[in-house]
């Protein structure tokens, strides 16, 4: 069972949005084991303090190493735990890095806010420090709850058909192709008639050329890394004598 500690200021964040869907079935199923840790705990002091002005001046707040070191320790990491600081300064979140972090047993993510994690935290406690996206949130929360459920949806028994997880955007470097269902017609748009023919050979070919399609048109920086087969590059010739690219 995999075993996730949030170190959090706003544990009811991360109740809240555990508790449904996948991630929440995974958990009735004792599939995972998640916990939120209110991070004030293990502040010390009257007021509970989690925050301080920074060294050398500046605005806004620093989190203080000390209570996040202590709720660390309180998680009882083992030499395997991956500690996980949620910071915009961090490594790029993909699915590769889910399938990564699917394979532990014991995670623990930390939660910044305010101007950050005092750096002694990233430097000498976090073994991973993810960041989701080039952009700033009001604190990790949001990050944590994507990481935790990009990970649980990844482990045996969460879903209850395993095939769909072959079929995800970037499950093999590419996005996914298009979807439809019924009905047939909607206001005067058909779904491509390929998909209602029963040739299955035929609609995996132009799933696969519409995963190519979309995948360099829309997001060149993954189609510039993905691996292509032969047919892959037939497929490519294809799209290029339509016009399609």
């Amino acid at each position: 069972m995999l075993r996730i500690d949030v170190i959090t200021l706003f544990p009811e964040v991360i109740e809240a949005g555990t508790s449904y869907s996948i991630v929440g079935r995974a958990r009735e199923w004792g599939l995972v084991h998640i916990r939120a840790i209110q991070l004030r705990d293990f502040a010390e002091g009257k007021h509970k303090k989690t925050d301080d002005e920074p060294y050398g001046g500046g605005a806004g707040l620093v989190m203080k190493p000390e209570p996040i070191a202590r709720a660390v320790e309180f998680c009882q990491p083992t030499p395997n735990t991956r500690i996980v600081l949620l910071e915009p300064q961090g490594r790029l979140y993909t699915q590769a890095y889910a399938r990564e972090l699917a394979a532990q047993s014991h995670l623990v993510l930390i939660c910044g806010h305010y101007e950050g994690v005092d750096a002694r935290i990233r430097e000498h406690l976090a073994t991973d420090v993810i960041s989701i996206g080039d952009y700033v949130l009001t604190g990790g929360e949001l990050p944590a709850l994507i990481v935790i459920d990009s990970v649980v949806r990844l482990i045996p028994g969460a879903i209850h058909s395993p095939e769909s997880l072959e079929q995800d955007s970037f499950a093999d470097g590419l996005l996914g192709y298009p979807q439809y269902t019924r009905p047939e017609v909607f206001r005067g748009w058909r779904v491509p008639s390929v998909l209602l023919s029963g040739n299955h050979g035929a609609i995996a070919r132009w799933r696969r050329k519409e995963q190519l399609r979309l995948t360099r048109l829309l997001r060149p920086d993954l189609f510039a890394t993905a691996c292509l087969t032969a047919e892959d590059v037939e497929l490519l010739r294809e799209l290029h004598a339509e016009g399609q690219l």
